[in-house]
């Protein structure tokens, strides 16, 4: 690839941000790109993570910083920041890095190879590649909403809530500007668009290891169940 945008939804999370803004900035600035971005999204922190990220942006010009209009959810971010990107690819990622960001070149090797335009990361291909797992209810949990995901939408993928993506910019611009939903469902949403507009995507075992402080509850998850009967309906 040529040119690459990162985009990493934050929120409250100055303590953690900066060994992933070193990291990624650091994995961008050793590749042979003729543009590379990091954008941080900043979803109404009340710590300082806004302020954070504007002493990196001071000291590296590869790092932007956008702010939503106050607290909008994970869905809104990441669609922020997929429409804000200017690379040829653009990358979300999770801001604890769960999946190493060196493993963007298994997501774009594996969209050129299969001729997609969407390349989605996989703790479910390969599980011998998740270091440390979640704890067991968590994991159980996201392994029986997989199951209803695919039976209610038809969606083949294993695993759509890695936190680790990568699209083509124009297949960004066609799913994330009909994207609807602003909270954790928005992957699914996505993909379900994406096939509903023929666009092309693969699915690619990639390195995982749990981070503590994830801020998915109980009542999330359960909201994230009934967003699929939205997401098949239509009534997004």
């Amino acid at each position: 690839m040529t040119s690459l945008s990162v985009v990493i939804p934050a929120y409250n999370e100055d303590k953690r941000l900066p060994a992933t803004l070193d990291r990624v900035v650091a994995w961008l600035g050793a590749q042979s790109l003729e543009f590379g971005e990091l954008i941080v999204v900043n979803d109404g922190s009340r710590d300082g993570t806004a302020a954070l990220v504007e002493r990196y942006r001071a000291a590296h010009s590869c790092v932007r910083l956008l702010n939503n209009p106050g607290n909008r959810g994970k869905g809104y971010s990441v669609r922020h920041g997929m429409l804000e990107a200017q690379g040829e690819w653009v990358l979300f990622s999770d801001a604890d890095l769960s999946t190493p960001i060196e493993d963007t070149s298994r997501l774009y090797d594996a969209a050129i190879s299969a001729g997609a335009d969407i390349a989605i990361g996989s703790r479910a291909l390969d599980r011998t590649l998740v270091s440390k797992h979640q704890p067991a209810l968590r994991e159980f949990s996201g392994r029986f909403f997989n199951l209803v995901m695919r039976t209610a939408t038809g969606l083949p993928f294993r695993d759509t809530q890695c936190g680790f993506k990568l699209y083509r910019a124009g297949a960004a611009r066609e799913v994330f500007s009909r994207q609807k939903l602003d909270g954790f469902s928005f992957d699914v949403e996505d993909l379900y668009i994406a096939r509903r507009l023929g666009i092309p995507a693969v699915e690619v075992p990639v390195r995982w290891a749990n981070v503590e402080g994830t801020k998915v509850s109980a009542l999330t998850g359960l909201k994230s169940f009934a967003d699929l009967v939205r997401i098949r309906s239509g009534q997004r």
